[in-house]
């Protein structure tokens, strides 16, 4: 099992937005926010991706 299937096991909950905001925080600390938008956008498709849409209420 990958980092991705553990990421995606786990992004129903809160847990893997948690992930995912860790994820784009060190991405943005190590290019010194030079890249925030990419990052930012990349994050959100990844996430909708996973059914991970931020604009939905969480599923039970």
């Amino acid at each position: 099992m990958g980092i991705f299937d553990k990421f995606r096991n786990q992004a129903k909950g809160s847990k893997g937005k948690d992930m995912s905001d860790a994820a784009e925080r060190k991405a943005n600390e190590k290019s010194g926010n030079k890249y925030e938008s990419q990052v930012d956008e990349a994050q959100r498709r990844v996430e909708g991706q996973l059914g991970m849409d931020r604009d939905r209420p969480e599923q039970p």
